[in-house]
């Protein structure tokens, strides 16, 4: 079966997580609306702004039937800020911000700094079996950080050196997956691949 994979298409790196998932397997649509909510298997809420997102999913009539979706159990992957939207509780954020849930974490928005403090690094991802041999390259840009897992969350990925060495930046709760970086950039397929499995897994 090729699941069909939605990545929603409001704001942030929409026309990326499309190409990055149709390589991966899937077949990949925008999703603007309820109905072409429906019609998906799994989706992916990209990187962007947290805060504009939040707001645009309301304004088109999405923010409800998406939060219904992933409490019914709608896999999804969320990169940078769509980290935050699946977040269960947020830190860092505005006073007015919600976020959709779907993963027991506390995310830290914001945690690495400003766009000047953008930065790469490598990565060993549980879940994907090889990157002991070839880590994940890992991008952040203005990215979150989790900050406490609840006890049906699996830590994927922590980062290894630097002043934020041991900060939590990969998560997994069943059929959700999350990261702080941005795999769409990268051009490694692995995480999407990830995620194109677990969606097919669910059926």
């Amino acid at each position: 079966m090729t699941p069909t994979i939605g990545v929603l298409a409001l704001q942030g790196d929409v026309r990326e997580h499309l190409t990055a998932l149709d390589a991966a397997g899937a077949t990949a649509v925008a999703v603007r609306r309820p109905a072409e909510l429906a019609a998906v298997d799994g989706i992916v809420l990209p990187g962007g702004e947290s805060t504009t997102i939040d707001k645009l999913l309301r304004i088109f009539e999405l923010f409800e039937p998406l939060r219904a979706a992933l409490g019914a159990g709608l896999p999804a992957y969320g990169s940078c800020a769509g980290m935050i939207l699946l977040a269960d509780r947020i830190t860092g954020g505005t006073s007015d911000q919600q976020t959709l849930g779907g993963l027991d974490i506390t995310v830290r928005r914001n945690a690495f700094g400003r766009q000047v403090d953008s930065f790469e690094t490598d990565l060993v991802v549980e879940g994907i079996a090889d990157s002991h041999e070839t880590p994940v390259h890992a991008v952040f840009i203005r990215a979150p950080w989790v900050e406490e897992v609840g006890p049906g969350v699996r830590v994927l990925a922590r980062v290894e050196s630097g002043q934020a060495a041991g900060r939590i930046v990969a998560v997994r709760e069943r059929d959700v997956l999350a990261t702080s970086f941005h795999p769409e950039i990268s051009g490694d397929l692995r995480l999407h691949r990830l995620f194109v499995q677990i969606v097919t897994e669910r059926g």
